[in-house]
């Protein structure tokens, strides 16, 4: 017999999903669409004189490098006044396409000076930009030439006027001492008068250009020719080829703000100058232009022009700037060329050269005006002015040495001893009374050298003194800009050398500062201090302090950086190689020559005050910067720790290991280490706690596994004491710190059994919480372990809770009954486990705290099994 089957009726479906296709593709589109409207970019037109060089669709807009914008159309403007360049700029560029912003044309360029834009005979000529500030705009006008100061080229822009350009040129280099310093960037007419030409100098040494700088011309070759020979001199090659500046600045003024103005000279000695004054004269036949004034053999000046008044013949002379010092209001000119008598001829070479006008200083206020005489006067004062000199050792002279003053003899060594405390040695002297004026209050002398070596690339110059200077040695005067006059018997400095004044000077324009390190710092004496890779200090000395166990080192800085010491200066010692290595590459970043050689100290300034008063010599930048704090460890022998392991809190790195040293009765290692910055004061409490946490095995699993690369590190957890303190006693084991506001308590047990630290704790075979620490009551008893439970679980425990012995298997075996294994999971056989079960649901009257107990059971009675009060978190 045939089973008819009963149909099936099935329900019409009214959503196919076929339609989610067309759905999801609509989305799709219209995303696409809003990102491409989004970023489609911002279209910028730009003014050129023309387009030459510019290409639609290969012309690019670049800034450092790299492209922001392409050439879209180039269109001739309306005014037939050049070409409108429509640039389509990247989408993200339009922050900083604003009123102030810049574009012009990069081209080469090929001149004597060198060639710029380079790069564009391969790439092709290419728009730069440079963003400025203001309101968005999309129509600019190109510049003619690129801005001087650009992002990475930061300097001073100063204005230097000129009657003439000369070999001057964009490009020509601008020299301080005969090192390139700047370059000249533009010049332009002013007012069809004078030139204006426009020089920036390099940031590193904008300091060095003051406001009362001389600028002079170093183009081409300057040849002096006289009698006494032929001197040429050039600044460089660089200055014959393209031109050049030289400067000069003195270091008391104040430095020169973006464009000041300052005028060229055609020379250094009129860069220099000196002073200029008249000589009346009656008869001056044989005087002419460029006579020489000469005072002892020396020239000190010239006769620059000659002039016809209602009186007779003015002569306008000038007296070279270092010679200046000289002049005074009584001193006296007068003319004398070749004295012929029976006994012969007295200066022959005059019936050649012509007659000379001939100088004596004297004393009071230089005049403008000074009559011509045609004999020597008589000297106005013979009272020689008698001085005390002293000096740390003798630097070689002699009584009946000479005293000095531009190689001119102006009074004599009477003799020289030892002071009364043997501590200095003495020299009395006697200045001439024509030279009294010339000494100051704060005038020193300095010890000639009878021989003088200079040795450098350019080859070896000797340079000796007369057989005086040889036998006796001789003292040269320096004058000081102070010129009150100094009191007869009044003592000066003498030095043995430049050098030796110059410290000591300087060290009278410092400021003292001491630092204090770990460590040596790897700095000596002399070591340079630097605030933005430019010297401002040096160090004094290192000296190590026994008790403290650290090093102090005195250090000495300018005092016109004295802006710089302040609460918010810290110091970090320099490394003459560092490498930073990253995925982004490798940066390699080389000290100085002078700094690697020696050692260094770098300056740097905070945003806000310093922990440390600025008196802590830091191990690098970085530390510097964030503010660490120095703190002291003690961990036992045993421990494993390298410098420069890192500090961590739950993870995070908040300090590191400065350095490990075992202590004299190896039984323990003394830890220097760093808390960076603001973490400091989380983890300076009295009851901070520091433990090391290395890789440990064991069934229940690896701890600290990545300790295995790394090595072991510190883990630190803050304390709860009002009181602080920088040194602590490490730990071994990590304490265990409820910072998750978990359920504590005690469980205890005749012994530990397979029970550890960490052994888990579970409730139906989940996990709640685990074992923290154990330890052996007092009178060895019992043990006692201290655990917690999860927060999220601290509602199943109650006074009505159990807890028994999970760990390894347990067999049974019966005589009659035959065999009967329990086990638990694979974890609690390895790594033990501890059972619990809870009879009652949990309230306010059964609730526990953190100090009760519960005993281990060693078996599970069947009853606990069966216990299932509806617990709900409190």
């Amino acid at each position: 017999m045939t089973q008819v089957q009963t149909p099936k009726v099935v329900k019409k479906k009214l959503f196919s999903p076929i339609w989610l296709l067309p759905i999801i593709a609509l989305a799709l589109g219209a995303w696409l669409g809003v990102k491409s409207i989004r970023e489609s970019g911002v279209e910028v037109r730009i003014h050129f004189p023309n387009a030459t060089g510019m290409d639609i669709g290969k012309t690019l807009v670049k800034y450092q490098g790299l492209t922001v914008g392409k050439v879209a159309d180039i269109s001739i403007d309306d005014q037939l006044q050049g070409v409108n360049v429509d640039v389509l700029m990247d989408y993200r560029s339009s922050p900083f396409i604003n009123k102030g912003t810049k574009f012009w044309l990069v081209t080469p360029k090929a001149s004597i000076t060198g060639i710029e834009g380079l790069d564009t005979l391969f790439s092709g000529n290419y728009i730069s930009i440079l963003p400025g500030e203001g309101e968005s705009r999309s129509f600019f006008e190109a510049e003619i030439t690129a801005p001087v100061i650009t992002p990475g080229n930061e300097g001073l822009i100063v204005n230097i006027t000129s009657d003439k350009l000369g070999s001057l040129d964009v490009g020509s280099p601008l020299f301080y001492r005969q090192i390139p310093v700047g370059q000249v960037v533009g010049y332009r007419l002013d007012n069809s008068q004078k030139i204006i030409v426009t020089a920036f100098i390099q940031q590193q040494y904008a300091s060095l250009v003051k406001v009362d700088s001389q600028f002079w011309n170093v183009s081409g070759i300057s040849i002096d020719a006289s009698l006494s020979g032929i001197e040429v001199r050039s600044e460089s090659l660089a200055s014959i080829l393209a031109g050049g500046i030289s400067f000069s600045s003195s270091d008391h003024s104040d430095a020169a703000q973006n464009q000041h103005e300052f005028s060229l000279y055609d020379s250094e000695e009129q860069a220099f100058g000196g002073v200029e004054l008249m000589l009346t004269a009656t008869g001056s036949e044989s005087v002419s232009k460029h006579t020489a004034i000469i005072f002892r053999g020396i020239k000190i000046g010239h006769v620059t022009d000659k002039i016809l008044t209602d009186d007779g013949v003015s002569l306008l002379v000038k007296i070279d700037s270092q010679y200046s010092e000289l002049l005074a209001g009584s001193s006296s000119f007068w003319l004398e060329g070749a004295d012929i008598s029976l006994n012969g001829i007295k200066h022959p070479e005059r019936l050649l050269t012509g007659s000379v006008i001939n100088f004596t200083p004297g004393t009071g206020e230089p005049l403008q005006q000074y009559p011509l005489l045609t004999d020597q006067p008589q000297p106005l004062n013979t009272q020689k002015l008698a001085l005390t000199l002293h000096s740390d050792t003798n630097p070689g002279i002699s009584a009946g040495a000479e005293l000095r003053f531009k190689q001119i003899k102006i009074g004599t060594v009477l003799s020289s001893q030892l002071n009364a405390a043997l501590t200095e040695v003495e020299y009395n002297i006697e200045v001439d009374a024509d030279f009294s004026s010339l000494v100051t209050k704060d005038s020193y002398f300095i010890a000639e050298s009878a021989l003088s070596i200079e040795a450098d690339l350019g080859g070896v110059a000797v340079k000796t003194r007369d057989l005086n200077t040889f036998s006796l040695g001789a003292l040269s005067l320096v004058r000081s800009s102070n010129n009150q006059q100094i009191a007869k018997g009044a003592s000066l400095n003498v030095f043995a050398n430049s050098s030796d004044a110059k410290s000591f000077f300087k060290n009278k324009q410092r400021i003292n500062k001491q630092l204090t390190s770990k460590d040596g710092a790897d700095v000596i004496k002399g070591s340079p201090i630097y605030y933005k890779k430019m010297q401002i200090g040096q160090v004094e000395q290192v000296e190590w302090q026994r008790k403290e166990n650290n090093f102090i080192i005195d250090i000495s800085i300018q005092k016109s950086f004295a802006s710089l010491l302040n609460d918010k200066t810290v110091f970090w010692r320099n490394s003459a190689l560092s490498i930073n290595a990253s995925l982004n590459g490798i940066e390699v970043e080389v000290a100085p020559l002078q700094a690697a050689i020696k050692g260094g100290i770098t300056l740097g300034l905070l945003d806000s005050p310093v922990l440390d008063n600025g008196k802590h010599l830091y191990d690098s930048k970085f530390l510097a910067l964030s503010q660490s704090t120095t703190i002291s460890l003690t961990f036992p022998a045993t421990v494993k720790l390298e410098k420069k392991a890192p500090i961590r809190y739950l993870g995070h790195k908040v300090g590191e290991v400065h350095s490990v040293v075992l202590s004299k009765d190896l039984s323990e290692l003394n830890v220097e280490a760093y808390l960076y910055g603001d973490y400091a004061a989380s983890f300076n409490q009295q009851d901070a706690s520091f433990s090391i946490v290395d890789v440990r095995v064991s069934l229940a699993g690896i701890e600290a596994p990545e300790t295995i690369l790394t090595g072991p590190y510190i883990s630190v957890f803050p304390g709860v004491s009002a009181q602080t303190s920088s040194e602590f006693i490490g730990l071994i084991e990590k304490p265990f710190h409820n910072i998750n506001n978990a359920l504590t308590f005690v469980i205890s047990n005749d012994n530990l059994g397979s029970i550890n630290k960490g052994t888990a704790i579970f409730f139906r075979g989940i996990k709640v919480g685990q074992v923290d620490e154990y330890r052996l009551i007092a009178d060895g008893t019992s043990v006692e372990m201290t655990v917690h439970v999860d927060n999220q679980y601290r509602h199943l425990i109650n006074n009505t809770s159990v807890f028994w012995d999970l760990s390894g298997v347990k067999v049974d075996v019966g005589l009659f009954s035959g065999a009967k294994i329990e086990t638990g999971s694979l974890e609690t056989i390895l790594a033990g486990g501890i059972g619990l079960a809870t009879k009652e649901i949990t309230n306010s009257d059964n609730m526990i705290n953190t100090d009760y107990r519960f005993s281990l059971s060693s078996t599970v009675d069947p009853l606990w099994l069966e216990w299932a009060p509806k617990q709900t978190a409190q």
